[in-house]
């Protein structure tokens, strides 16, 4: 299991029914009515996609004054400087501004940080390399809310500058001509979730003017998809206009070098959705930041060269592959300092070193978070100070978090998901102490578990085709807000489990009822997964279509697979003998029989049940345990003989035990001396039985 606890949604009957008689498919139905879309008015307008953007980008607080300005600059023949972030996002947004920018005529200067020798966001140097260069005005894009000091020292110079960004605002802001951030506290821009690559849309759409937005929403909309969705911003609104356009367009793009990069990564000719946005375009074009080299993924999208973007889209791929081989060896080492850290130390893991690859800690975070179900801090450590990259888990705010570590801190930027900082090497186990406390106050102080949402449990196996996945692609784009649906399958069967891909993933044949079907299990090992063929399993998974040699079929993409927590008929059975039993309710000579386990077999599930409890307090999910206990007892009705073996440990005051939904909590009662199991009530009344 990777997960601790599924969340699985149980949507409304009525509003299911309601759905498919308007139409829609059964899975369509399922995913609407669990995210709360009960009606087929509301599932029409939320399916529905805007071609357009609606809100005019002079909404934003300082657009006009940033139009203004740039329009100056074009017109007086300035030299413009734009300065972007090392990121996808950031890329994206300074190539889209760029490409506009020359289109007019503009002599521009492009300028993005090496993430290791430069780090995030503005620095003087840079500023200063720029006015050397001669531009007067600078444009940010995706960075720059939090400059203040830079922004002071190009006014010194006597460039202006104009800030566009999306991350979160500190309460002074930079003393810029103009601040474009829709996270302003005094913007009155409805929409607060544009990544960067949107703001510099929203500039450019303004730049342009109304006349000439159509045109240009449809030259850069497939770059703001990328950076979109590569930020992980929310999937709704003017977000999700923008990646539906994108993704329509992407196959006619004029960026000859995003054709190179499909054609590079196996997507050419493909259909590309956000899910192959998400996990092949974006993890190759962050791998130039990363890896320190972010001009040559912004030389492969502006380019008009397609000789020269083939060579960029090799190098970047390649880059690519050396970026997976460093996070490996990263998330290794960061695993084992998990496993030295003290509890209270495991609310939100703080972790470092001098060994680990700057620009590819953050991804690390992210795995770790996901692992570990807590907010993840890791910081490279060079010459006394650490650079940390940072992911929240469970909605924790990691800005808010930062703020109250500010004194500890010698800078921090970015938003409640994801954001940097810099701290001197010496305050890390303060950082450290508190931030945890900082996790702790707002969880309650409870250990994290890992949980997963799960849309619905599918309740008819045969509505699993090809068909019905196909027809879930209307709930595009995915992302943060609308998430890709995750069905589970309950009470399947692995007949089959075998590991494919050298080892590094697996292979499973489930089946329940008549149906059968193929599923992969992603980086994950069969001694991970504990799964053997016959073994009675949930299966949570995305739908996909697996085109192998020509031929399409549906197949399961595992998310996680557990032992079955839904009983078996002969559990089902098994666990309502034994409840007539306890109760003192009726039961045949031929039950009594059945239910008769050996002195042996009740020893054999004592040592089992008690080598687990003298370790302390056993939390267990119900049916998974009975069924291991019931492998101890061995022979025919096992499991029926374990679950009676519990209620007799229960009744003779051995153990006690509680049931909350699918959990067992079990607890060692101390005792002196023996207790006679034979004196039981339940097993008396099966004497008695017996001997009628």
């Amino acid at each position: 299991m990777k997960y601790q606890k599924w969340n699985i949604g149980v949507p409304r009957e009525g509003a299911v029914a309601a759905l498919r008689e308007a139409g829609y498919p059964y899975l369509m139905a399922l995913v609407l009515a669990a995210r709360g879309v009960a009606s087929p008015e509301r599932a029409a307008e939320f399916l529905d996609r805007d071609r357009k953007l609606t809100l005019s980008p002079m909404l934003m607080r300082d657009m006009d004054k940033a139009v203004a300005r740039i329009q100056k600059a074009i017109a007086g023949g300035e030299t413009i400087a734009v300065f972007g972030d090392y990121d996808v996002d950031g890329i994206t947004s300074t190539v889209l501004v760029m490409d506009y920018l020359k289109s007019c005529g503009v002599r521009c200067l492009r300028y993005i940080p090496r993430r290791i020798e430069d780090g995030y966001g503005l620095s003087k140097t840079a500023i200063q390399g720029l006015w050397d260069q001669g531009a007067t005005l600078m444009i940010t894009v995706d960075c720059g809310i939090t400059g203040n000091e830079e922004v002071d020292f190009a006014n010194s110079l006597g460039m202006d500058v104009v800030v566009t960004d999306h991350h979160e605002c500190k309460e002074e802001l930079p003393k810029a001509i103009a601040v474009v951030d829709p996270h302003r506290p005094d913007c009155p821009y409805p929409f607060k979730f544009l990544a960067g690559c949107g703001v510099a849309l929203k500039l450019v759409l303004a730049l342009g003017g109304e006349n000439r937005e159509d045109a240009l929403f449809a030259r850069y909309c497939t770059l703001a998809a990328i950076g979109t969705v590569a930020d992980v911003m929310r999937m709704e609104g003017e977000n999700r206009a923008i990646v539906s356009c994108g993704l329509e367009a992407l196959p006619h793009t004029d960026f000859v070098g995003v054709h190179a990069l499909l054609r590079e990564a196996g997507l050419a000719g493909k259909p590309v959705t956000s899910i192959q946005i998400g996990f092949v375009l974006s993890p190759r074009i962050n791998a130039a930041g990363r890896m320190g080299a972010a001009d040559l993924a912004a030389d492969l999208l502006e380019t008009e060269d397609p000789a020269r973007a083939e060579e960029l889209a090799r190098e970047l791929c390649e880059l690519n592959r050396e970026r997976q081989a460093v996070e490996q060896a990263i998330c290794a080492d960061a695993v084992e300092q998990i496993q030295a850290l003290r509890q209270e130390e495991r609310s939100a893991l703080v972790l470092s070193s001098e060994e680990w690859h700057q620009g590819v800690v953050g991804i690390v975070a992210s795995r770790l978070s996901e692992k570990y179900s807590c907010p993840s801090f890791m910081i490279h450590l060079k010459d006394g100070t650490g650079r940390g990259s940072c992911r929240s888990y469970g909605g924790f705010n990691l800005f808010t978090a930062l703020e109250s570590c500010a004194d500890l801190l010698d800078g921090f930027g970015g938003h409640e998901l994801a954001a940097g900082f810099t701290i001197p090497e010496e305050n890390i186990a303060a950082f450290r102490a508190r931030m945890n406390r900082c996790v702790r106050s707002v969880t309650g102080g409870e250990p994290p578990v890992s949980s997963l949402e799960v849309d619905a449990a599918v309740g008819s196996p045969a509505e699993l085709t090809l068909e019905q996945a196909e027809q879930l692609e209307q709930l595009e784009p995915y992302g943060a807000g609308n998430p890709r649906p995750v069905f589970a399958l309950l009470g399947a069967t692995a007949e089959a489990v075998q590991p494919v891909g050298q080892g590094k993933h697996l292979k499973l044949r489930l089946s329940k009822g008549v149906c059968r079907f193929d599923a992969i299990f992603f980086s994950v090992t069969a001694e991970e997964c504990g799964i053997v063929p016959g073994s009675r399993v949930d299966a949570a998974f995305f739908l996909q279509a697996n085109t192998f040699r020509g031929n399409t079929t549906l197949q399961l993409q595992l998310v996680d697979v557990r032992p079955s927590l839904l009983p078996s008929r002969n559990e089902a059975e098994a666990l309502a003998l034994v409840r007539r039993l306890v109760e003192g309710e009726a039961f045949s000579a031929q039950e009594a029989l059945r239910l008769r386990a050996s002195r042996s077999q009740y020893a054999a599930c004592w040592v089992a049940l008690e080598k687990r409890l003298r370790q302390g307090k056993a939390e267990e999910d119900r049916l998974p345990y009975l069924r291991r206990l019931a492998g101890r007892m061995g022979g025919s009705e096992s499991f029926l003989r374990a679950v009676l073996a519990l209620e007799v440990f229960r009744e003779r005051g051995l153990i006690s035990l509680s049931e909350q939904g699918d959990r067992l909590t079990l607890c060692l009662i101390p005792l002196q001396g023996k207790v006679d199991l034979t004196a039981c009530p339940y097993l008396l009344r099966l004497q008695e039985k017996e001997a009628t």
